[in-house]
């Protein structure tokens, strides 16, 4: 149990034979998957990419002059029917704002095949990217690649890769001194909007106005490109049918308790009613804002910062899936790294492995269990970052403390030295000479 508890079992070999064999499982599920298709259809009569059926239909109707009509549910689904030639294929829902039109469009200009593949990869890339720039060690990427949220992105051919290269990205660029890029992928991150209720108080609190700034400007030319290029309407429509998502889609449970990461979600899946769903979202989303807040008003390390904003964004929405988790990525990077710098609390290593494989649990501890399993391991991990700041706070005087980042030198450190060290566990896995330096420069 002490080595649980002290992270001494997890080893760089482990990891890297861990993670082999997940990343093998993953390509063994990819080729079962596609070897087994007829067309664009799985053997189970999906589409390929299932939840990339709604983009790449999406584009093409854009392309076509619909594009309105992809807030339509019925026109919608039978389009999809038409593009897979089967009436039996299931619907997925186009729940995006009318910029990611901008992206389906072009991804529609090539058959749905090599735009899936195209569209997977194209973002995978940039994500595993930004992770090996936040923890530049030699096995961050097959860390990375093995992480069973990477099979659940693929085989539902989203774009939680596109997320977590925009979000850790965009932070990657707060920290680096480089806030006007930071707030252009923050703006561009808002064609997930429920993720960024948090941006403008984290970013508000921390001091960083050109950030918001830049974000503001970005959202406000998006919303202005597809009104010029598919018309006005587009933007009618998509308002028009927030009711019918809000009923169907979530309070309605569409895509099945199961799969959603939240609160919500968890009070329906119990058999509470929309009322206290709604009060238990309430109440989560009102402390992670606050923690979020206070977080970013303090003196913390921007590691701790960068942790808690995507955390208490994951937390704050009510539809937050399962694929989603791998935002997941940006998060354990910068804790690793914080924690490389200064140590590790004792059962933090254990619990940033139980978060590396859950997005693969989450789905079967929820539907057989019913057992919220992803959303309580967010807010497990919310509750170590900020033991972690408290801890920081309480330790170092605030002479020693790293001042408010607003535009610092891009060779600044994220996490100054003037950072007193922490008395904690210290981990071999992650602790080879180059790693260090890397990070301390």
């Amino acid at each position: 149990m002490e080595r649980v508890a002290t992270g001494a079992w997890i080893d760089r070999p482990l990891m890297r034979a861990v993670s082999g064999l997940t990343l093998a499982a993953t390509l063994a599920a990819l080729a079962h998957l596609y070897l087994g298709s007829s067309g664009t259809l799985d053997a189970w009569g999906r589409p390929l990419g299932t939840d990339f059926s709604n983009v790449w239909t999406a584009g093409r109707m854009a392309l076509e002059g619909r594009a309105a009509a992809v807030y339509d549910l019925v026109a919608h689904h039978r389009v999809q029917q038409e593009v897979h030639g089967s009436a039996a294929v299931p619907f997925y829902g186009w729940l995006y704002p009318p910029p990611f039109l901008l992206v389906a469009a072009a991804l529609a200009t090539l058959p749905y095949l090599p735009a899936l593949i195209l569209f997977q990869f194209a973002t995978l890339l940039p994500a595993l990217l930004v992770l090996r720039r936040i923890l530049p060690d030699r096995d961050t990427v097959l860390v990375a690649l093995g992480c069973p949220a990477v099979l659940v992105c693929l085989t539902h051919g989203h774009n939680g890769f596109l997320s977590a290269a925009l979000f850790g990205g965009g932070l990657l660029l707060l920290g680096g001194g480089r806030p006007a890029l930071a707030g252009l992928c923050f703006g561009l991150l808002s064609y997930k909007p429920q993720f960024g209720l948090l941006l403008p108080l984290a970013l508000l609190a921390g001091g960083e106005r050109r950030a918001v700034g830049a974000a503001a400007a970005t959202v406000a030319g998006l919303a202005l490109l597809p009104a010029a290029l598919f018309g006005p309407e587009v933007w009618t429509a998509f308002l028009l049918s927030l009711g019918q998502t809000r009923t169907v889609m979530l309070e309605g449970g569409g895509p099945g308790w199961h799969t959603m990461q939240s609160a919500f979600a968890a009070v329906r899946a119990w058999g509470g009613g929309v009322g206290p769903a709604y009060g238990a979202q309430a109440l989560v989303a009102l402390a992670a804002a606050l923690a979020t807040v206070w977080v970013w008003r303090q003196r913390a390390a921007f590691e701790l910062r960068a942790a808690t904003l995507v955390l208490g964004s994951l937390l704050a929405t009510p539809y937050g899936m399962d694929y989603d988790l791998v935002l997941l990525g940006p998060v354990l990077a910068f804790l690793i790294r914080d924690g490389l710098r200064r140590g590790f609390e004792r059962w933090e290593l254990s619990a940033f492995a139980l978060a590396w494989f859950m997005p693969i649990a989450a789905r079967p501890l929820a539907l057989h269990g019913g057992v919220p399993a992803g959303f309580l391991s967010l807010c497990l991990l919310l509750g170590l970052v900020l033991g972690r700041v408290r801890q920081d706070l309480a330790a170092v005087p605030a002479e020693h403390q790293p001042a408010r980042r607003e535009a610092a030198p891009e060779s600044e450190p994220l996490c100054p030295s003037r950072i007193l060290p922490r008395t904690r566990t210290e981990n071999t896995a992650w602790t080879s000479p180059s790693t260090r330096s890397a990070i301390s420069s």
